[in-house]
């Protein structure tokens, strides 16, 4: 199986001076590293019975429709404000580095449906908390949150419901850079 870990590289100072931001975009570039990567974020779930993979924009969406489309099942797309049509539900948020806010079609899908979060990074845990509440006020049953990469040493787990499983395909539990990416 390839080693999709090594293609994830550090950029520093994105997008402010002290992140270091975590580019996924060197791995999802490359299709064997990319089907892995995939098949990482999908392994626990596979035997749990998902209606839906709600996902967060932006690289979430990157993630969560080739995931979902794994486990078979739907996708709803968790986006920023202004870009969906019809009633919506919203939740603003703090980010390590901001605030922001997620909104979500009211009808995207029924009350009880089984969900599955996903995003790309858990760093802070803020984003995660805001699409969990954002899924709860749309009364679906939160089954479990999946992320590709977690900032272990920034304790954002600490902020997910631990009744609830939390399945990260790579946790870093130190802020040391990553390698280069070499191409």
């Amino acid at each position: 199986m390839t080693d999709w870990t090594r293609l994830i590289r550090d950029i520093p100072d994105f997008p402010k001076p002290g992140i270091v931001f975590k580019d996924i975009m060197p791995m999802l570039a490359d299709a064997q590293a990319f089907a892995a990567a995939i098949s990482a974020l999908a392994a626990p779930w596979r035997q749990i019975p998902i209606d839906a993979v709600v996902c967060i924009e932006a690289r979430g969406f990157l993630l969560g429709a080739p995931l979902a489309r794994e486990l078979g099942c739907g996708v709803v797309p968790l986006r920023k404000p202004g870009k969906l049509p019809g009633a919506t539900l919203d939740v603003q948020y703090a980010l390590e580095y901001g605030h922001d806010a997620l909104q979500v079609q009211a009808d995207a899908l029924p009350p009880g449906a089984r969900v599955l979060l996903v995003d790309d990074v858990l760093a802070t845990g803020g984003t995660l908390a805001a699409a969990r509440a954002l899924a709860e006020r749309m009364q679906v049953d939160v089954v479990g949150g999946s992320v590709l990469l977690e900032l272990g040493f920034l304790g954002g787990r600490t902020r997910w419901d631990s009744a609830t499983p939390l399945h990260a395909a790579l946790v870093l539990q130190d802020d040391f850079p990553m390698r280069e990416c070499w191409q």
